[in-house]
């Protein structure tokens, strides 16, 4: 994992200095190379290091695990922009391949908001609430699988609500600010279906009241973390949108007075 995570980023940076080199230093920031390799660094957190272990002993450590995957590293990748870097280091000919594919109904409907939203919420509950839970505890591949699903759906979930990379559906900044406040009462339900549970759900853990204390824990941990990152990120839609506003006033009024100069002498 540690190889994987070190060649993703060295790849983006690689790319990055391509583009930067052929489009000059604004086309590639170096706060969106931070953000990729902090979301790398999320990752690594996550699966390459003694939290990985911990997560097969203990459920909080594996829903921190989660937590990291899809409320951390996702959405710090999503804002590095790496579908527009793509673009940015591709050919002319290439990145019309690429913007067609975008829009090819397969990977338009994978994207479309609603999709996203409902493959977030089902790989949250399915994977809790089905014998995948404990599957991916005993298989190594199912394990990977598991938080693959997690990263992608998460990304799929974020890229809409940042609206940074090229999409065929964009939604407008009050219907990103809804989805975003609606992701919230699944987690949130989540979080309370597992903490009030009076059995243990993964008899893997253990069945002692040890065991049971540590499920409430993660499930205090689910529910919780819909509210600390659902309402900052709703709150950064908004003050995009504010400041999306404020820079189509400003065009509007420029328009404005170079049509009043055009008029003659004002006095």
């Amino acid at each position: 994992m540690a190889s994987l995570l070190v060649a993703a980023g060295l790849l983006w940076l690689v790319t990055a200095r391509r583009v930067r080199a052929a489009r000059g230093p604004a086309a590639v920031s170096w706060g969106r190379n931070a953000l990729f390799l902090a979301g790398l660094g999320a990752i690594a957190v996550a699966l390459a290091s003694p939290l990985d272990a911990g997560a097969a002993t203990h459920f909080s450590v594996h829903m921190v695990q989660h937590l990291l995957l899809a409320l951390v590293a996702a959405p710090l990748l999503v804002l590095a922009r790496p579908l527009t870097l793509a673009l940015q280091a591709s050919t002319p000919a290439t990145r019309r391949r690429l913007v067609l594919l975008l829009h090819r109904r397969p990977l338009a409907l994978l994207s479309s908001p609603l999709v996203a939203w409902s493959g977030f919420a089902l790989v949250m509950w399915g994977t809790h609430f089905s014998p995948l839970y404990e599957a991916a505890l005993t298989n190594p591949g199912v394990h990977a699988l598991e938080h693959l699903a997690y990263l992608g759906s998460a990304m799929l979930f974020w890229s809409s609500v940042a609206a940074v990379d090229p999409s065929p559906a964009r939604l407008s900044p009050p219907a990103r600010m809804l989805y975003v406040f609606v992701a919230m009462p699944p987690m949130t339900f989540l979080g309370l279906a597992i903490y009030s549970a009076r059995h243990v759900l993964y008899p893997i853990y253990g069945l002692g009241p040890a065991a049971l204390a540590d499920q409430r824990l993660a499930g205090a941990l689910m529910g919780g973390s819909g509210v600390l990152v659902v309402v900052p990120a709703a709150s950064a839609v908004l003050l995009d949108w504010w400041a999306r506003e404020e820079r189509a006033a400003a065009r509007a009024d420029a328009r404005l007075d170079r049509r009043l100069g055009l008029g003659g002498d004002p006095s």
